[in-house]
């Protein structure tokens, strides 16, 4: 049978293919949906109760985030003046770019000694340390305990180990080295649960192929375990910019760029605090909170772009 004649003929008698419409779903009205969660309500008591719960515990979340957030550009952001910049620190101008160049200086500094200590240390606990010893049980304990302690209790030991034990008074390699005790911790619990999720088939095949337990765990298991490792590194890097406590014990609150690691120096969050105490300059403070909050943004946002191109350049 000739498959032409099957088709449909229009007016003209010629064959045309039909499309046939396809339906189209009608848009949900409001008292549709009402009337379906009063139904789900009604059928699924617990269900819609805990969903409910779930959807008001991230809207109040959500509405608490934008409301500081919101609270402080507000009262900041029109006090950000080129003043404020400067690169020397005056009654007059409050500038906070000597606060700034600090913050930068300590974050640096802290991050280069304590991610290699922490990454190191997990890779110990997770590659060579013996599953469930207890030697890794008190390892992971003393981790645990040292993240909740406060950070005033770093400072109060960074004071007396840093700053009068060893003699550097306040400076910023006392608080920086107080930073890393602070942070070590974060750092090694997440890079060891990064590592810990690497399957361990990634292992068995790079051993099957030949390469060595180092050369499985740089060139397989560590760059595969990057993205969780930055993301406790982006903590530890918010927890070091947010600081006050333990850096007014160790750094000091001088507001000038110390000529060398020896010499003492406020960051953004001790400026933000020394002006607030004061209650001459709160605008300023405001201003201050709102380059602090564009800071730590734009940390996270290097960090998740460098772990983007890490994996872009690995797969």
């Amino acid at each position: 049978m000739n498959r032409e004649n099957n088709l449909p003929q229009n007016e003209g008698g010629e064959g045309t293919v039909v499309i046939a419409n396809t339906p189209v779903q009608k848009k949900q009205t409001a008292g549709e949906w009402l009337e379906k969660v009063a139904q789900k309500w009604k059928n699924h008591p617990g269900s819609a109760a805990a969903a409910l719960l779930v959807w008001l515990a991230g809207f109040l979340t959500l509405a608490v985030m934008v409301f500081l957030v919101g609270f402080i550009v507000i009262r900041g952001v029109r006090y950000i003046t080129p003043d404020l910049f400067a690169l020397e620190y005056n009654s007059e101008n409050v500038s906070l770019m000597p606060a700034m160049i600090n913050t930068v200086i300590m974050t640096a500094l802290s991050l280069v000694i304590a991610i290699p200590l922490g990454v190191f240390a997990a890779i110990f606990l997770v590659e060579y340390a013996n599953k469930g010893s207890k030697v890794v049980t008190v390892i992971r304990l003393t981790a645990e305990t040292l993240s909740g302690i406060p950070s005033i209790i770093y400072g109060l030991f960074g004071m007396l180990f840093f700053s009068t034990a060893l003699r550097w008074g306040y400076s910023l390699l006392a608080g920086s080295l107080t930073l890393v005790i602070m942070i070590l911790p974060l750092i090694m619990r997440t890079a060891e649960e990064a590592l810990l999720a690497v399957p361990d088939s990634y292992r068995e095949a790079s051993f099957g192929l030949g390469a060595g337990k180092l050369r499985t765990i740089f060139r397989i298991v560590l760059p595969t375990a990057v993205p969780g490792i930055l993301s406790g590194v982006v903590l530890a890097t918010g927890r070091i910019v947010g600081e006050t406590a333990a850096l007014l014990y160790t750094a000091g609150s001088v507001a000038q760029v110390p000529h060398n690691l020896f010499g003492s120096g406020r960051t953004l969050a001790v400026h933000m605090y020394v002006l607030s105490s004061e209650g001459l300059h709160m605008n300023e403070a405001y201003a201050t909170a709102v380059v602090l909050l564009v800071v730590v943004l734009a940390l996270n946002g290097l960090s998740d772009l460098l772990a983007r191109k890490l994996l872009k350049g690995r797969g």
